[in-house]
């Protein structure tokens, strides 16, 4: 493993206690950075906050209000936020469009989008005045491509998409990088939310004819959270095992 130099810095990464979110914890810790992990899972997050030296901090990016809060505690817990690895998210029910639930598509949304655009919305009034960041949203080959059955996810992911390229342009000026990657499928516990015909339609996809490892997540969202990334911003990042056609 390559180590990337983030000595210094400090970063929150939501959706930190499993799956992508805590091979990105883990490989932050490794390359030197104070880690916070925001979840809304605390048994799961406190074990992994403890297995990796980390701290926690019980959140619901879907809703503002603990989000704020949740900002605001963090900040003053130590004293600067240089990253943002805006990772939470949900599956949601497999479904046509015709017969997807309001409430199942608005819960989706709930945590997908709007949980990227609190802790956005929250951390980079932090980032401006510090005048540095790095934030990265974990969005989807899904929201470039669109998946049948899985409408709310897709739509979801794409909304990220677009949030990071507008977010990137009013932050270029601050160095602040603001990136998204777009990963196909990676077999972890979002997982238990999909049925299988929903799984073996990802697969068959993707030209490796595997899903994605966390860690090769973790490896290029640490190069997107380095001080290395000094020019692209706005960008989305392909970890599509060859899937992505644009």
């Amino acid at each position: 493993m390559n180590k990337i130099d983030l000595e210094g810095r400090t970063a929150i990464v939501t959706g930190g206690a499993q799956g992508i979110g805590r091979a990105v914890a883990e490989r932050f810790v490794a390359s030197g950075a104070d880690v916070t992990l925001w979840d809304s899972d605390r048994a799961r997050a406190e074990q992994t906050a403890e297995a990796l030296g980390c701290s926690f901090v019980d959140t619901d990016v879907s809703d503002w209000d603990r989000v704020r809060s949740a900002a605001a505690r963090t900040h003053a817990t130590v004293g600067k936020i240089d990253i943002l690895i805006a990772n939470a998210g949900i599956a949601g029910a497999n479904a046509t469009v015709a017969d997807y639930e309001i409430d199942e598509w608005r819960r989706i949304m709930s945590v997908n989008l709007d949980g990227v655009f609190h802790c956005c919305k929250a951390i980079a009034p932090l980032m401006i005045e510090a005048g540095y960041g790095r934030i990265v949203n974990v969005a989807s080959v899904a929201g470039k491509e669109g998946n049948p059955n899985a409408s709310a996810y897709s739509a979801s992911k794409a909304g990220v998409i677009a949030l990071t390229k507008s977010l990137g342009k009013e932050l270029s000026a601050h160095n602040i990088a603001v990136n998204c990657v777009a990963p196909a499928a990676a077999r972890t516990a979002i997982f238990d939310q999909m049925d299988q015909e929903h799984i073996d339609y990802m697969l068959s996809k993707i030209p490796r004819n595997r899903f994605l490892e966390p860690d090769e997540a973790a490896a290029m969202i640490a190069w997107l959270a380095s001080e290395e990334n000094s020019f692209s911003t706005g960008g989305v990042f392909d970890l599509s095992g060859g899937r992505a056609t644009y």
